[in-house]
């Protein structure tokens, strides 16, 4: 079955503590049916110094992993959610949005 998600995509979150936040998919994890959207899901991580790899003691931010089910595509257009669906152009399988039959980049 092909992702209908991928890298570099405007997403949404739609449920959660981030509910409603827009972001960038940055990456996407198959076996898990996950992906990491910048800026949302941030949670702090107390990091313990190691002079070996010149790695400093202090509190970082970073992005979990949100399951796949929970986000779905912002269309920037009509500034709402929507879907996606599979065409044919040319020989080549290509994204486009339900609604406005416009093409994904």
């Amino acid at each position: 079955m092909a992702a209908k998600i991928r890298f570099h995509d405007v997403v949404i979150v739609l449920t959660g503590r981030d509910k409603g936040k827009i972001g960038v998919v940055q990456k996407i994890c198959y076996s898990n049916r996950t992906v990491i959207v910048q800026g949302v899901h941030l949670v702090k991580k107390h990091q313990k110094a190691i002079p070996e790899k010149q790695q400093v003691a202090g509190i970082i931010s970073k992005e979990l992993p949100i399951h796949i089910s929970n986000v779905s595509i912002f269309n920037k257009e009509t500034n709402k959610v929507d879907k996606i669906e599979f065409c044919w152009i040319n020989g080549k399988k290509m994204r486009r949005y339900k609604s406005t039959k416009e093409l994904l980049k």
